[in-house]
């Protein structure tokens, strides 16, 4: 198995990149800058980037990008993948500078999420200076956050992303999209580091080609006032404050320019593996998170 330490980044595409840059700097209070080779950089800590936006014909996620520790592991990984009989490519020079990496190694799960594993990030080490004044994101060994992508092949990519790419299961829930239908599971995955989790899947297809992605920052006070700028931009929610039941997140959620959601949090579990039991979850949160808000028209 692989040995990820974190999300180090994920890649969005869009057809209106100033739309992004504003929703960027104004609601998520995050840097931006103009990426090599095209692109906008989103920078939420001393790194160049989290994000990268791209431009395209539809507005979508692309890919998350896992980092590895080493060229060790990079080379433990791909000769992994090549010893399963796995299908992957190379990122090239191009990619590599725009990602600000030494090697990427692109591969699919097998309900097509792009995955691009990475090792020797570059960083300036600037500091991070929030438009909007947030003083922190919690990000360092933990990574950005975590994602949430679709699994239509549940089993099958389960299966990858456990002995393949290495992630091990946090805790369970059966999602009931009505009282009569059969329950899909959607289930949580976390690496090495201690963020309660930094993957999960869900049964179902999602057009935007992920559910949400989630950023935390260090106290509530932060969390309102994100919730007030979503409101102050027209920035459509997804759902209401609540209280996570499995990871304690309180957190809303928001649409971002790419059609998939933001959870924009406080309070994420951190998780000492080698006392943890997974578990299922029969409700998703102690309070709150009413996502009936965000299936309203458009």
């Amino acid at each position: 198995m692989m040995d990820i330490r974190s999300l180090g980044y994920f890649v969005a595409q869009t057809d209106n990149l100033p739309e992004w840059q504003a929703y960027a700097e104004n609601v998520l209070g995050m840097m931006t800058s103009e990426a090599p080779n095209g692109g906008l950089y989103l920078k939420m800590d001393d790194r160049p980037f989290r994000m990268l936006i791209v431009e395209g014909d539809d507005k979508r996620y692309l890919s998350s990008g896992w980092e590895l520790g080493s060229l060790e592991a990079f080379n433990n990984a791909t000769e992994l993948l090549d010893e399963k009989g796995i299908a992957w490519e190379k990122g090239d020079s191009t990619m590599c500078q725009q990602r600000g990496v030494q090697d990427i190694a692109l591969v699919r799960d097998p309900s097509g999420n792009l995955h691009e594993l990475y090792w020797g990030y570059s960083s300036d080490c600037q500091p991070f200076i929030s438009p909007q004044g947030v003083p922190k994101f919690v990000t360092g060994d933990m990574g950005l956050g975590h994602t949430v992508l679709p699994a239509p092949n549940f089993d099958e990519t389960l299966s990858f992303l456990k002995e393949v790419l290495g992630f091990a299961v946090s805790d369970m829930f059966n999602f009931k999209p009505a009282p009569d239908a059969d329950p899909l599971p959607i289930y949580f995955l976390h690496c090495s580091n201690p963020r309660h989790h930094s993957l999960a899947i869900c049964a179902f297809p999602v057009p935007s080609g992920c559910v949400h992605a989630m950023v935390e920052v260090e106290n509530m006070t932060e969390v309102g006032r994100a919730h007030d700028r979503h409101q102050a931009h027209g920035v459509k929610l997804s759902a209401t404050i609540g209280q996570h039941l499995n990871d304690k997140m309180t957190s809303f959620y928001m649409k971002t320019p790419s059609g998939f959601d933001m959870e924009f949090g406080y309070g994420g579990l951190q998780v000492d593996w080698q006392e943890h039991s997974a578990f299922e979850f029969t409700r998703v949160s102690m309070w709150g998170h009413d996502f009936s808000v965000g299936q309203s028209a458009e």
